[in-house]
């Protein structure tokens, strides 16, 4: 079994921002494996179902990024999923808007769900897909900034990439990490 998790923040309020890049893969995830993910359960939205023999699990938290930590855990004790098969799908403010890398293990560079995901799981070798999400305004106070929206430019690179990061998600299920690494990773979009 696998758990894809995307991070982000529940709420209309926070719905387009910079920071709730990862609930939408996974809800374009959901329509690419025909996962339904509205089911209520370990602080979370989420769906199940099979993807060639393999069963998935998708998950959208609800216990705001930094506290992501309580709802992946819930799963993976329930479900006595091992952490490598979890992939965690969230922003990345370091990485140009559109930019992609997908890595097999490593430390949270500042992101706050990562670090509650890794303090709660007391290790780090669990794989990501961070999505790219620094443009206009990144020198702004980081808490600030990923609680804005894309402007119309990057809202056209934002909608190429969340869909290439679903396809990204569906190789990694099927192919695993290091295929899904030299097919999707890249610094530029």
């Amino acid at each position: 079994m696998k758990l894809i998790v995307g991070l982000g923040n529940p709420g209309k309020k926070f719905e387009d921002t910079r920071h709730n890049i990862g609930f939408k893969v996974i809800d374009e995830l959901s329509g690419l494996l025909h996962i339904d993910v509205r089911k209520r359960g370990h602080v979370s939205f989420f769906g199940q179902g099979n993807v060639e023999g393999e069963k998935i699990l998708l998950a959208k938290p609800l216990t705001y990024m930094n506290k992501s930590g309580h709802a992946v855990n819930s799963f993976l004790c329930y479900y006595r999923i091992l952490p490598e098969d979890l992939l965690v799908v969230h922003d990345d403010a370091d990485l140009e808007v559109g930019c992609l890398r997908i890595r097999s293990r490593g430390g949270a560079g500042g992101h706050r769900g990562i670090e509650s995901i890794i303090s709660y799981l007391g290790r780090e070798d669990f794989s990501r897909l961070r999505i790219g999400i620094k443009g206009q305004g990144r020198d702004s106070r980081l808490a600030d900034y990923v609680l804005k929206k894309f402007d119309k430019d990057e809202r056209r690179i934002v909608d190429r990439v969340v869909v290439e990061a679903a396809e990204a998600g569906q190789c990694l299920i099927k192919e695993g990490v290091a295929k899904a690494m030299n097919r999707y990773n890249r610094y530029s979009p």
